[in-house]
Formats: structure tokens, C-alpha cells, sequence
């Protein structure tokens, strides 16, 4: 069970979705549990935009939202079990998950079908995660039929099916104060274990080893997991940007890029480090970080209210187009670099993403055909890389170079706040802490 939580923010998410609505049903079910072999599953996770309005982590449970004249919110959750509470653990039950949450009514996972068959009639339109899961989809197109059976009884059946996700991306992709607040706690969780990274790393290590610390202070600090799968990619490695092996050995004069973060109470942090083995950049390596580091300030100071989404990641690529010509490979002038995109042959990837309980987060990043513009409590990454393969016609010194260097930021009414900047990032300051490690 989550700690600290403020079931009355659930309630009023609840309330402004439901107003979001106007009329219908809305039929939201968390994420089932997973079997990841034999008769052991995955650890449970629930189902974001559920656990957004609801707060509640039990697995097998559904949401029903009723908008219009008389609106309803109502929980469906397993029945309480003494028994495979002694096996599986506390379950609320619905009595005490009505009064604890806030909801309307609350029923057993077992009446769902038919009370669903009962609430939908006469609803205009049905609110759910339209393709989300398939068996979800016509679940609900069934008992939509055995509603329509009621026709003669003067009972109609929505005629309209809508994909809620519509409704509810827009509103999480917006933080309010609780949402930031545990998005901080996240980051500086993340920074620390990114910071006990530097501190271990030595040549002949392996990289797992250093994904153990990582892991390690996560967990120590409080957090239910990592927000994804932990890169730790030494050498080359670091060229592959999905890299998740993590049992290379690490090499002297290498360096090691880590793409790692927790998750806490539901929101993730998403932190890239890059930094050399042995502690000390060649000359080489600088100069490729610098320009990284370059390119990610200039997309720092591009997040501000009333610009737009593209913004921060065209300031990026003009830094990073002439650091490419710099390092002669990509030739000719930063616009010519620009509309031909031979920088992509080092630089793939865009600048961020947004951010909160999905570490890719909910929301249209160009609704209506114009790239969105930033306003206050919207969160996302900026993360410029460079990485460079060897061949014949990269100058040797700069092979097997990746970087990334990856921070989280907020939208504020003044500019943007970075989350993030307790983990080192500038060449000084890497150096002079695993000096001293």
C-alpha cells in the first residue's frame, strides 16, 4: 500500500473527469497481474491512468465513473479473504475501500458483469481504454449487447463509444503541487544512486556491478522499483541506445553511459549520467561532452512558458550540427547539416519526452498539426547525445565515444525547474568526485 496519500486529490481528479464527460459511463480496469513463469508472476504494477484517479494498487479492480444529472463513482475490488490474505496479503475489500477512498459505492469483482449490465442502461455513450486490452474490448461490446436486449423494457444502450484516454491524458499531462512534489522526491532518489555510481565505477568491473549499486540505493531510499530497465553500457556499448546487457566489462579509458532511475509512489524519474571509467576524460571525450553538455543547456534555457515542444530540441541540434562540423564529421554549414540530417548518423534520437507516472507520459505532443506550447506544471526530458561508431571515416580518437546526458524538468511560471541537478554533470565536477570517492 502506498504511503502519505491524499485521497481527496483522487476524489476531486475523479470529479473533473467526470465533468470532462457530460454524460455516460466510464469503465476504467487496472492492469491485471502478469505470469512471468511456471506459477510465478511479475511484481505487480498498477495500471496508471486507474491508479491517477483512484489511488488504490490492489490488483483485479475496475473503476466505474456515471456522469450526468445523478454522478456516481464506484470502485469494484476482489472481496476480502482471510485465506489468501495469509498467502498473498491485506486485501481492503469493498466496505473498507469505499470508506478509505472516497467512492459513491463499492462492489465485488464478482458482480461486475452484472452491474455494469445495470449501469449502462440508458447511458449515452461509454467511456473506456479503447484498444488498451483486447479482452477488455469485447468484454464490454458483450455486455453492451445484453443491455440492448433490453430494448422492449424501454432501456437503451450507449450508442457511442469513446476512448477516455482522450479525457485523461490532457489532465495528467499537467502536475499539480502532489504530483511535483513526489516526481522531486523521484529525482533526488535517482541523483544519489547516480552519484554512488561515479563513487564505485572502476576498470575490470563489470557493468552489472554497477547496476547493483544503482538498484541498491534505490530501494535503500524507499522506492518500489526502477522506473525501467537500467542501461549501463560501457565502451561501445554506450553506442546502442536500448542497451540493457549490462554484463560487459568495463575498460580502462572507457567511457560509461547509465540511463537509470526509480519509480516512487507511481511517478518515474528518468536520469542519464555519462563519465569515464578511470575518472579522467581524455581530450577527446571532453570535447564530444562538452558539446553534449552544450547542447543540452541550450535546450534547458529553450523550456520556458510560450515556447513550444520543438523548442528545446531545435536549440539542441544547432549546437550539436556545429560540433559535428567542429569535429569534421558532418561537412558543410549548420543549416546545410540541418535540412540534409546527416547529423542523425550521430544524433537519432530527439531531445525528451514527457514525464510522470509513464516514464514516456500521457499527452499529444502536436495536437491540432502545431507543436504544443509549454505552459506551467507540464514535465519531460531533455536529453541530447552523441554517439560515434568506429569506421574508416570517423577519426580514431573519437571511436566508440557515446554520450548522453539526461536531466528532468518542470515547466514553472518563470522558466523551467530542473529536478535533477543533484546529479553531476559538468567535467570539473564528475572528475573531482571520483577522485575523492
Amino acid at each position: 500500500m502506498m504511503v502519505m496519500i491524499n485521497f481527496e486529490l483522487f476524489a476531486s481528479r475523479r470529479a473533473r473527469l467526470i465533468n470532462r464527460m457530460g454524460r455516460g459511463i466510464a469503465v476504467i480496469p487496472t492492469a491485471p497481474e502478469r505470469v512471468r513463469n511456471s506459477d510465478a508472476h511479475y511484481p505487480y504494477r498498477f495500471d496508471s491512468h486507474f491508479y491517477y484517479l483512484t489511488g488504490f494498487d490492489e490488483p483485479e479492480a475496475v473503476l466505474i465513473l456515471i456522469a450526468g444529472n445523478e454522478s456516481q463513482s464506484i470502485l469494484v475490488c476482489r472481496e476480502k479473504n482471510m485465506e489468501r490474505e495469509i498467502w498473498d496479503g491485506f486485501r481492503h475489500g469493498p466496505d473498507a475501500a469505499k470508506s478509505t477512498f472516497g467512492f459513491d459505492a463499492a462492489f465485488p469483482v464478482a458482480q461486475l458483469d452484472e452491474k455494469l449490465i445495470e449501469l449502462m442502461g440508458n447511458q449515452p455513450v461509454l467511456f473506456h481504454p479503447v484498444g488498451h486490452e483486447a479482452a477488455w474490448d469485447t468484454r464490454l461490446l458483450g455486455l453492451r449487447s445484453r443491455v440492448q436486449e433490453k430494448a422492449r423494457s424501454g432501456i437503451s444502450a450507449p450508442n457511442e463509444i469513446h476512448d477516455v484516454r482522450v479525457l485523461l491524458d490532457e489532465m495528467r499531462l499537467f502536475k499539480d503541487n502532489h504530483e511535483i512534489a513526489t516526481m522531486r522526491h523521484a529525482a533526488r532518489i535517482s541523483s544519489a544512486a547516480h552519484i554512488r555510481a561515479m563513487r564505485a565505477t572502476q576498470p575490470g568491473m563489470m557493468e552489472y556491478e554497477i547496476e547493483a549499486e544503482l538498484l541498491h540505493e534505490f530501494r535503500k531510499s524507499g522506492a518500489q522499483a526502477p522506473a525501467y530497465t537500467s542501461i549501463v553500457a560501457g565502451g561501445a556499448n554506450a553506442c546502442v541506445l536500448h542497451y540493457v546487457g549490462n554484463d560487459a566489462k568495463l575498460k580502462d579509458g572507457d567511457l560509461l553511459l547509465i540511463d537509470a532511475a526509480c519509480e516512487l509512489d507511481g511517478y518515474a524519474a528518468d536520469i542519464t549520467r555519462t563519465f569515464p571509467v578511470n575518472g579522467r576524460f581524455s581530450a577527446a571525450q571532453k570535447d564530444v561532452y562538452e558539446m553534449v553538455l552544450a547542447a543540452q543547456s541550450a535546450a534547458i534555457a529553450a523550456a520556458r512558458p510560450g515556447n513550444h515542444w520543438n523548442d528545446p530540441h531545435e536549440a539542441a541540434l544547432r549546437v550539436i550540427a556545429q560540433g559535428l562540423i567542429d569535429f569534421k564529421l558532418c561537412s558543410g554549414s549548420p543549416d546545410a547539416v540541418l535540412e540534409s540530417e546527416s547529423y542523425k548518423r550521430y544524433y537519432m534520437h530527439r531531445t525528451g519526452h514527457w514525464l510522470g507516472m509513464d516514464v514516456h507520459d500521457v499527452g499529444a505532443y502536436k495536437p491540432d498539426g502545431n507543436w504544443r506550447a509549454l505552459q506551467p506544471g507540464m514535465a519531460f526530458t531533455v536529453e541530447p547525445g552523441c554517439y560515434i561508431r568506429s569506421a574508416d571515416d570517423v577519426p580514431e580518437a573519437l571511436w566508440n565515444i557515446g554520450i548522453r546526458i539526461e536531466d528532468n524538468v518542470v515547466i514553472t511560471a518563470q522558466g523551467c525547474e530542473v529536478l535533477t541537478e543533484a546529479a553531476p554533470k559538468t567535467v570539473a565536477a564528475i572528475e573531482e568526485l571520483m577522485r575523492t570517492a
